[in-house]
């Protein structure tokens, strides 16, 4: 049975907690993923932003693949682009196109929203998003900072 994938919004909290259920044990994340669970009013409130765009790729009542973006709107022109933040497939379901059509349906809201790229960063050694993302886009080597939030 092929994966179905659908937009969350405020009304998917339930839905919500299984997507985070998946990256905390798709990524080993539970600290971040599971640990402290975020309201159903946070979530509401997150899931009604436009900007805000979640997918599930669902297989019966079954979350088995998940992506989270947001669209950062630009000041330079009037137009937006879309950032893949996470992204998880359940084993089980690997190498049967639930990523890529996650990746496709994140392509589409963005191309109804005005946005002119969707971008998402991999890490080295992770060799089958790295594969994925060249299939579906052009590779930019970056670099990722982490800055301390506040001030020193």
């Amino acid at each position: 049975m092929p994966a179905r994938v659908c937009r969350l919004g405020p009304e998917d909290v339930a839905v919500m907690r299984a997507v985070n259920a998946l990256f905390a044990k798709v990524f080993d994340d539970h600290d971040h993923y599971a640990a402290k669970p975020p309201s159903d009013a946070y979530l509401t409130r997150l899931l009604g932003k436009p900007e805000c765009v979640v997918l599930a790729a669902v297989v019966g009542s079954e979350v088995v693949g998940a992506l989270v973006g947001y669209e950062l709107q630009k000041l330079e022109q009037e137009r937006s682009e879309f950032y893949i933040y996470d992204l998880a497939v359940d084993e089980r379901f690997r190498r049967q196109g639930v990523a890529t059509a996650l990746i496709n349906e994140i392509r589409a809201v963005a191309a109804e929203r005005g946005g002119w790229v969707v971008y998402v960063q991999a890490d080295y050694g992770d060799e089958p998003a790295v594969a994925l993302y060249t299939k579906l886009g052009v590779r930019e080597d970056v670099m990722h900072f982490d800055i301390k939030v506040g001030s020193e």
